[in-house]
């Protein structure tokens, strides 16, 4: 009798002690995220929040933090399973939503980021006409600015060239354009070489929304405290660029030398990076607008280009591409 005692006793404490461990939050197993992002400083908040630990803090911890040349190529990876969280740039994340990746947008990074650099001889827009113009593949932010100015200034004659940042900022050097559309921090890499910024986003386009975070619906569905705590970390992320740049350019700097981007070469990484300096990610941080706010107008005007670029087919409305109830 003694013996029964004594075992019920044991499941009895063994039980309290599970039902402690699995009831009690701080105690819960760590959320494993699948994340990817954009090799610039557009994502800074994310690089920051991954280099000062907060995701971990947070209880989130990243199966991988895989980073991309472009937001187009980025949005390719969204299809894949184990990528549940981007930030990229928005007219990506409207590609991928219409050609089928389930993704929602829960907040923005940024506003601007985005320039148009060229030689010297080249003084303004309308110089553009007839030169070798290097930009971003179709649908990219770069795109979009280049094609709103083509319309604009009635330029019928500029030969596009499609190529990545890097090696755009490259071929720049190299004499083989005569100007480009870039993001930033490659704008002012390029700037920092003798070239010109002859327009930048906030010029062309009053309020453009840069990048935006996007989430798996399935995330959203079946985690919403994750979606929550990633939106809380993304905030945590802004105010402190807003709040310290220089020690955010310092510590960007860092996280850009340690990072494997997909689709760059190696050669042309290296050239890179000795010129991702804190002086010039800080010049550069300069021209974005580091906020989380999302508007869906902006959004939906985005759509309304993309469609009449023929880049997307179908409507698609801002309201079905946003869930901003984590947003404060």
């Amino acid at each position: 009798m003694k013996r029964w005692t004594i075992i019920a006793a044991c499941m009895i404490i063994i039980s309290v002690i599970l039902g402690w461990y699995f009831l009690t939050p701080h105690l819960q197993k760590t959320q494993k995220i699948g994340m990817a992002v954009e090799f610039n400083n557009h994502a800074a908040c994310a690089w920051i929040a991954d280099e000062e630990g907060w995701y971990n803090q947070e209880g989130l911890e990243l199966n991988s933090m895989e980073s991309y040349a472009t937001g187009l190529t980025l949005s390719a990876a969204l299809a894949r399973g184990d990528i549940q969280v981007a930030y990229l740039c928005l007219g990506p994340a409207i590609l991928a939503y219409s050609r089928g990746v389930p993704i929602k947008i829960v907040c923005g990074t940024h506003k601007y980021g985005y320039g148009i650099v060229a030689k010297s001889e080249i003084k303004d827009i309308t110089d553009l006409e007839g030169k070798k113009v290097g930009c971003v593949r179709e649908g990219s932010q770069c795109d979009i600015l280049l094609q709103i100015v083509i319309k604009e200034h009635n330029l019928t004659e500029i030969d596009i060239r499609r190529m990545n940042p890097p090696k755009l900022v490259m071929a720049l050097i190299a004499g083989e354009i005569d100007a480009a559309v870039l993001p930033e921090h490659y704008a002012t890499v390029a700037e920092s070489r003798g070239f010109q910024m002859i327009a930048r986003s906030q010029d062309l386009w009053p309020n453009m929304m840069g990048s935006v975070m996007v989430v798996k619906d399935d995330l959203l569905a079946e985690n919403p405290e994750v979606v929550k705590k990633l939106v809380k970390v993304t905030q945590a992320g802004t105010i402190y660029i807003n709040e310290n740049p220089e020690k955010s350019a310092e510590i960007l700097s860092r996280a850009l030398k340690k990072a494997d981007p997909q689709g760059v070469n190696p050669t042309v990484l290296g050239e890179q990076l000795k010129l991702t300096t804190p002086e010039i990610l800080m010049a550069s941080m300069r021209n974005l607008e580091y906020t989380n706010e999302v508007s869906a107008w902006e959004v939906q005007r985005y759509v309304d280009i993309l469609i009449e670029l023929g880049y997307i087919d179908k409507e698609i409305t801002s309201e079905e591409l946003l869930d901003l109830q984590y947003l404060q």
